[in-house]
């Protein structure tokens, strides 16, 4: 009889560009878990996906010259090759451009807003595009985005808000009573202290400067915010219905067993999630498990440096199950992991190639050179066997311990200990020498039977997490693939049945020599792809861009502002700022001090000697320490980017602009 089921989601992949191995690590840790499960009786649901809405995907379509449609459809085929390359075993792969999503994000949006969950009203603050958020001033870090450490622009856009104070109290004490539901412990004390107990306030869930989003269908100026879009996937992938029409699979698997995500994203999940379902009445998921990341050994990835590491190029070099393994065993519980190249050899060397190959291979290649590959017990045992014995159907219960915990790596660890003792016995049983003597065959059939029954106890174990490479070794061996509780007991290897006869490697030794000169290629062609991409003709920009129209003022508001010529006549860096250069501006005789976010545009000596426009009458403030007495006049287009405004023709500094 089974357990019941198990519910296991990703977080959908962002469709703005191809994963590198960081993104892909979460696909392979929610696949060996969704296979865990399933070998240990579940019936497991495993859904994966895309996210395809939003304003960087509509700037990266404008970029390409495409329609965002045609954008996502063609970054959405990629993401789903790269994760089917990966050998995960998903049970639906969900895109928020679904007819089906769509359909009922509307609804649910719909319903929220009826039952005044959400109200309209206009949000102003500092906008990060890549993370679709609003930062008030004094949550960013540095004057920039907190969440991914990028520039961040002033906005301001009628929105709908959702309540986020009318649920917190009851977040908070589900939070409490449910120590389980965020994953680890110090994800929750985040959330907890740097969030919920100092108070939430209503988050926007509308955005109307962007068109590429679900349509408010009763309002169609508005769009669905992204984040409430993308996390609805989890109830409506599986037939959720907000008029209460859900299917039975719904009732069946909702509320999830696991949500598994990126450290990055927790905060959308363990807070803004949980309260749109209270808002719902529906169950919350029973766990969030925030990962840690997976880093490039020598720095942040990038293309222009030529380190981005992809799945798919290591898969090429090392096959699929070695990459399964390495980033799996490579990522610890809480802290994040390293990938180099170098790494990925030494691992695959002495892991794959000397720790289990070479195990499997040593035990065939003798039980067809003694036996014709035909081993059984013989009743020739010694204590050495029953210690083998012992740690081989000991591992089962460990390695489910460590699984239910979600301590992946330590999982495979100790499947790799067996192997490393199964190893040992061969040096302590010493089979080459039992060969020497026909006497010694029983004692020798006997060593090589109980080799052949660990490794298929090994190879059960690590299906999960490496399922092509439990296949080779099941059909070399002969048999089916062992059921966990088979794995708990030993002496079940069939007796004198054929192992196949022509015994080959799992894995073939590398040398790194060779593997970093592969390296070396794909950074050098990663390189060229930056440099041509930057040298390619640009998209032209559109003629006009729109904002939203501010409040009418009169010619005495207007006249109020003192607008004059400036000419830059020294200009430096703020210390300890990433945005600030401090210019002084000489203006007819005198010299007035101004400090200018541009630094991101702008070096200090491209600044001398420039004409700008200045604002001249602005009340001085201090900003990073130092004092400004005012304003250097840019444009700013829909990207962001800035450019100094200055006179079309040469004027004297101090001349008026009226």
């Amino acid at each position: 009889m089974g357990k019941g089921k198990y519910y296991i989601t990703t977080a959908i992949a962002y469709t703005s560009g191809k994963p590198h191995i960081g993104n892909s690590y979460e696909i392979v840790l929610a696949d060996s878990i969704a296979r865990y499960k399933r070998k240990d009786g579940y019936d497991v649901f495993f859904q994966t996906g895309t996210d395809e809405h939003g304003q960087k995907i509509e700037l990266k379509a404008a970029e390409a010259g495409v329609t965002p449609k045609e954008f996502v459809d063609q970054t959405a085929g990629v993401i789903k090759d790269l994760w089917d390359l990966m050998d995960t075993s998903y049970d639906k792969f969900i895109r928020t451009t679904d007819a089906d999503h769509e359909k009922q994000v509307q609804k649910i949006f719909k319903r929220l807003y009826k039952q005044g969950d959400i109200y309209k009203g206009y949000y102003e603050g500092m906008y990060c595009t890549p993370c679709e958020s609003f930062w008030t001033q004094s949550q960013l870090v540095d004057g920039k985005c907190p969440d991914c450490g990028r520039e961040v622009k002033p906005a301001r856009e009628e929105a709908y808000f959702f309540k986020m104070s009318k649920y917190a109290d009851r977040l908070i004490e589900h939070i409490n009573t449910h120590p389980e539901f965020i994953q680890p412990a110090s994800r929750k004390n985040e959330m907890m202290n740097n969030f919920l107990l100092p108070g939430l306030q209503d988050l926007c869930v509308s955005r109307t400067s962007f068109k590429w989003g679900i349509p408010v269908d009763f309002d169609d100026k508005h769009v669905v915010y992204v984040w409430l879009d993308a996390l609805t996937n989890y109830i409506t992938g599986i037939g959720y219905d907000a008029d209460g029409n859900s299917s039975e699979q719904y009732k069946k698997l909702w509320p999830a067993d696991l949500h598994l995500i990126g450290k990055d994203i927790i905060r959308f999940h363990t807070i803004y999630w949980p309260i749109f379902l209270m808002a719902l009445g529906e169950p919350l998921p029973k766990q969030v498990f925030g990962h840690p990341w997976l880093l490039q050994g020598d720095g942040k990835m990038s293309k222009s440096k030529g380190n981005v590491i992809y799945a798919d190029d290591l898969v090429k070099i090392f096959g699929v199950d070695p990459v399964r393994y390495f980033v799996l065993h490579e990522m610890p519980f809480e802290n994040d992991g390293v990938i180099t190249w170098e790494l990925m050899v030494e691992r695959y060397n002495s892991d794959l190639v000397n720790t289990l190959g070479n195990l499997v291979y040593r035990t065939l290649s003798m039980a067809n050179k003694y036996f014709d590959g035909k081993v059984e017990q013989t009743g020739v045992t010694a204590e050495v066997d029953e210690d083998l014995k012992r740690v081989v159907t000991s591992t089962a219960d460990v390695v489910a311990e460590k699984m239910d915990g979600l301590r992946v790596a330590d999982a495979l660890t100790e499947i790799f200990n067996t192997l490393k003792r199964c190893n040992k016995y061969i040096d302590e049983t010493e089979p080459w020498k039992l060969g020497k003597n026909e006497a010694d065959f029983p004692r020798l059939n006997e060593v090589l039977y109980n080799l052949c029954d660990s490794i298929m106890t090994a190879a059960g174990l690590l299906e999960p997490f490496m399922p092509g490479t439990a296949a080779k070794i099941a059909e070399q061996l002969n048999c089916p693939i062992r059921s966990f509780e088979d794995c708990r007991v030993s002496g079940t290897f069939p007796a004198s049945h054929q192992l196949t006869q022509t015994p080959t490697m799992l894995f073939t030794r590398l040398k790194v020599e060779d593997v970093l000169d592969e390296a070396e290629k794909l950074m050098e062609s990663q390189k060229q792809e930056a440099e041509k991409a930057a040298e390619a003709p640009v998209q032209e920009e559109p003629d006009v861009v729109d904002i939203e129209a501010k409040p009418e003022i009169t010619y005495d508001d207007f006249a109020k502002l003192q607008f004059q010529v400036g000419e830059i006549i020294s200009c430096e860096a703020v210390p300890k700022s990433r945005k600030l250069l401090c210019s002084q501006v000489k203006i007819g005789s005198q010299v007035k001090q101004i400090v200018s976010g541009i630094k991101a545009y702008y070096t200090p000596e491209e600044m001398v000697g420039k004409k700008v426009m200045v604002l001249v009458n602005l009340k001085p403030a201090t900003l990073a320490g130092v004092v400004s007495e005012g304003m250097l006049l840019c444009a700013e287009d829909q990207d962001g980017n800035l450019a100094l405004v200055t006179p079309e023709k040469e004027m004297p500094a101090g001349a008026v602009i009226c």
